[in-house]
């Protein structure tokens, strides 16, 4: 659903409603749908990992987990670091996280965003959007959840036999 927004005349183009909770796919490594928490509150973004490893002084490695329910079920990346930051948890405690860059994609707009890799294990979500990721493109309606639906799941391929 998009809708005009009021403010700045640059501010005027059609906006995305969504929920305080929608389903992201992060094409560039394979994850097609991860329910993530919208969060206007945190400016960064956040994703639940294990296993972070530093490959190299410009790339890391780590597991995506999918699923709670399913913690086995995992997705292996390597990329490029963008940083390492402070980051202060809800608890008011700093951090120091590494921060990549990645393309999302949050119903029909994709683009690129800035995430901090985290342990968000005792969290219910394993993914927060924070606001710089939201800018410009939607606006959240935190009465309503899934606004914009739950993406297929991508059809596996099957071995056909010879």
């Amino acid at each position: 659903m998009r809708e005009k927004a009021a403010g700045h005349p640059r501010e005027q183009a059609a906006k995305t409603i969504i929920g305080w909770s929608e389903y992201v796919a992060l094409p560039e490594w394979g994850i097609s749908r991860l329910p993530a928490k919208i969060d206007t509150g945190a400016r960064t973004s956040s994703l639940h990992v294990d296993n972070l490893q530093i490959v190299d002084a410009h790339h890391v490695s780590f597991e995506v987990v999918l699923s709670r329910k399913h913690s086995n079920r995992r997705i292996h990346v390597v990329t490029r670091i963008a940083k390492w930051g402070r980051v202060r948890s809800s608890t008011g405690h700093y951090h120091t996280r590494c921060f990549v860059h990645t393309r999302a994609r949050i119903g029909a707009i994709e683009k690129n965003i800035e995430l901090s890799l985290a342990s968000r294990e005792k969290m219910l979500y394993r993914m927060l959007l924070g606001r710089k990721a939201l800018e410009k493109d939607f606006l959240v309606d935190v009465s309503r959840r899934r606004v914009l639906g739950k993406p297929e799941k991508p059809r596996q391929k099957r071995s056909v036999p010879s």
